[in-house]
């Protein structure tokens, strides 16, 4: 049999063309499992290896594990300079809204002294002492501390800040954390974010192949 002077069409000039083109129709799904599997490994590859691997000359070793120090001293300024700092606690605690808040409390406790513990340390004066003059002494002491409380929490941060090194503290604490548990709890919050990297990647690769196909039948 012929075809247009091109030659006998046989079996075997049918059946490699068959077999080639569904292998071709296979590249989407192909496509999809590389991207898929190669966003699984990244994953995989930011705790894993714990420990340096040398496999066939290279070098394989987890994102996190090879970098802990570095991220935690990063880790570590971030917090201290700039998220949690004690010029930011001495605001907090010496604004005029939060001292109001803790007033009252001191007011119980003098209240509580003047009525009851001084009687027990000087029977004597407690003796003079009556309401109208137990709450004149708790006004004049109760201005006092609404006074005297912020300048005394200002010196307190003062020191504690030079005692305190909260950066040092947070590199010292991530760089002891765990990577188990930090892969634990990565695990544990994010696992949906990372089933959906990986479906998205899957699904970017099959549109590749299709794109490569439809390529591939328009150049010919």
């Amino acid at each position: 049999m012929h075809a247009g002077g091109q030659g006998p069409v046989s079996i075997q000039n049918i059946i490699p063309m068959t077999h080639l083109s569904w292998w071709f129709y296979t590249i989407p799904f192909i496509s999809a499992f590389i991207h898929w599997l190669t966003i699984w490994m990244a994953l995989k590859l930011l705790f894993h290896p714990r420990q340096p691997k040398r496999i066939l000359g290279m070098t394989f070793h987890g994102v996190f594990p090879k970098r802990q120090r570095q991220i935690a001293e990063s880790l570590g300024h971030i917090v201290g300079q700039e998220l949690l700092s004690f010029d930011d606690i001495e605001q907090k605690i010496t604004n005029p809204g939060n001292v109001q808040k803790i007033l009252p409390l001191a007011e119980e406790h003098i209240d509580h002294f003047l009525r009851e513990k001084l009687k027990e340390s000087m029977p004597m004066i407690a003796m003079f002492i009556g309401d109208k003059t137990i709450t004149q002494l708790k006004t004049v002491f109760m201005k006092e501390l609404e006074e005297l409380f912020p300048v005394i929490m200002k010196n307190y941060i003062a020191n504690l800040k030079h005692d305190l090194d909260l950066e040092r503290i947070v590199v010292e604490k991530v760089a002891e954390f765990s990577t188990d548990r930090l892969e634990a709890m990565l695990n544990q919050f994010l696992t949906k974010e990372f089933r959906f990297v990986e479906v998205i990647g899957a699904a970017l690769g099959f549109l590749i192949g299709v794109v490569q196909i439809l390529m591939t039948l328009l150049l010919k």
